[in-house]
């Protein structure tokens, strides 16, 4: 954004103008010092230090300052949200001072003035360090990918179709068709395989620099900088991506820093018309401890869920799987794994992994006895294990819901009740607390799972259908 009285430059201006001297006066001098003093009370601590702190007076002429800082995404930000406040600063302290310029520090220059003279001197040489750097750069932001996570390895089913589709698109389409995109789902449904699939398929099609990242690691490399006074060069880097991806956004709950960063690089991508994608276990206006701004931006695009797999999508991921292992797996043996294992793919995964390393060290095929055997323990743990989360999910899937409606405030009669239902199984079949169930819920009252719980008893006395329903779903969840 350019406005009277804010200069911008191009990199070749900017050399130019660091040649001209013209030093400030006392008075410039003061005017500037006292100006400096001022930003910090005029836009906050957090924005001082983030952005204005490293600002330095260069020059003046003719009613011009010359402020340098010591990136180009700095100059751009600054001048594109804080340029008019500070001219108005300046012109509070001195009515001579009627424009701004925002300039690249000189001593940057001169390392860009010095790479392109070595790149006429040597283009190719220079092109293998510039993408080595390019490279190292990247894999020091991003989190390392899983070559097995593609789209050609991900089974589509109904409950994970439209999230495929999203990312798809995504892929597929010459612009941004939506930005961003956001995908949600429980543990172990598909999240982190699709954003590892699409973070393949961008970097395969030339889509620019792709970083992707878990929220845990974009905050470690965030503190990390800070400490290393070096949180600039991390912004720079951050920001001038072409695609971000952010997994598991769940875990910067709470963690008001990291968020406040966050936020800012959002904008920053969006503004500059960068993609960002983020996968989270709830939908953006179900995440407790995050800042509402931040839930509200996150929910701008297109938000995409994952709802709990169905019995046919676990069977054929088992025997998609299987296949991939080269594991003969008879028929009744993968209905009994698909039945069994409901809740979590991984789980579902490691138990066909067991069967294959068996199968390979015995040589003898895999019988539905001896699949009974060799994961015994697994199928007693889970049959043992029934949690707040899985009845959630069953809950959710036998009445064909979002799993974000166990959470969310909606009260019609078609949510309202299976959510009662699942609160009175939860009350049943868990040695929860009622306080615990309630926050399980969107952080209900511990009364208003005690009044589900009379409701559900209620309803199963007087009405046969209703309480055959409650019946399937304690057998469902008992194994």
């Amino acid at each position: 954004m350019n406005t009277k009285g804010v200069g911008d430059m191009t990199s070749s201006n900017v050399v130019a103008m660091t040649n001209f001297s013209a030093e400030p006066t006392t008075e410039i001098l003061n005017t500037w010092k006292n100006v400096y003093k001022a930003m910090r009370d005029e836009f906050g601590e957090g924005v001082f230090r983030s952005w204005l702190k490293p600002m330095e007076l260069q020059a003046y002429y003719e009613g011009t300052m010359e402020i340098s800082v010591p990136t180009r995404f700095m100059r751009d930000w600054i001048q594109s949200h804080y340029s008019e406040q500070i001219l108005q600063l300046c012109s509070v302290q001195n009515n001579d001072v009627t424009r701004l310029q925002f300039v690249v520090a000189v001593q940057n220059q001169i390392q860009v003035e010095e790479s392109a003279k070595a790149a006429l001197a040597s283009p190719q040489a220079n092109k293998n360090i510039s993408n080595s750097t390019k490279n190292d750069e990247q894999e020091d932001l991003s989190a390392p990918l899983d070559p097995r996570f593609t789209f050609d390895t991900f089974v589509v089913g109904e409950p994970n179709a439209f999230a495929h589709a999203a990312c798809r698109r995504v892929i597929d389409a010459d612009g941004t068709p939506f930005n961003p995109l956001y995908i949600y789902g429980s543990v172990g449904l598909g999240k982190t395989h699709l954003m590892h699939a699409m973070a393949h398929a961008l970097r395969e099609k030339g889509k620019g620099e792709v970083v992707y990242l878990s929220a845990e690691k974009f905050m470690y490399q965030f503190v990390k900088a800070l400490r290393a006074n070096d949180s600039m060069a991390f912004k720079d880097k951050l920001r001038n991506v072409d695609v971000l991806m952010i997994d598991d956004i769940q875990f910067i709950a709470g963690k008001e820093s990291t968020q406040e960063e966050f936020f800012h690089t959002f904008n920053a991508l969006v503004d500059n018309g960068k993609l960002i994608i983020i996968a989270g276990d709830r939908a953006p206006m179900d995440l407790d401890g995050l800042d509402e701004r931040l839930r509200s931006r996150m929910g701008w695009g297109l938000v995409a869920d994952i709802r709990p797999s169905t019995l046919e999508l676990r069977l054929n991921i088992v025997k998609h799987k299987a296949g991939l292992m080269n594991l003969t797996l008879p028929e009744d043996v993968a209905v009994f794994l698909a039945n069994k294992i409901t809740s979590n793919i991984r789980e579902l995964e490691g138990a066909l992994n067991r069967l294959a390393v068996q199968a390979d060290m015995s040589g003898k095929a895999i019988t539905l006895d001896a699949a009974t055997d060799i994961l015994s323990d697994v199928l007693r743990s889970y049959e043992r294990r029934i949690t707040i989360d899985e009845i959630q999910r069953q809950v959710a899937e036998y009445y064909t819901l979002r799993l974000s409606d166990m959470h969310s405030a909606r009260r019609s009669r078609n949510v309202a009740r299976p959510r009662q239902i699942a609160m009175y199984l939860c009350k049943k079949l868990t040695p929860r607390s009622l306080p615990e169930i309630g926050r399980k819920f969107g952080g209900r009252d511990h009364t208003t799972v005690m009044h589900a719980v009379r409701k559900v008893d209620e309803l199963i006395d007087g009405d046969i259908s209703f309480a055959d329903e409650v019946k399937t779903l304690t057998r469902k969840l008992k194994g």
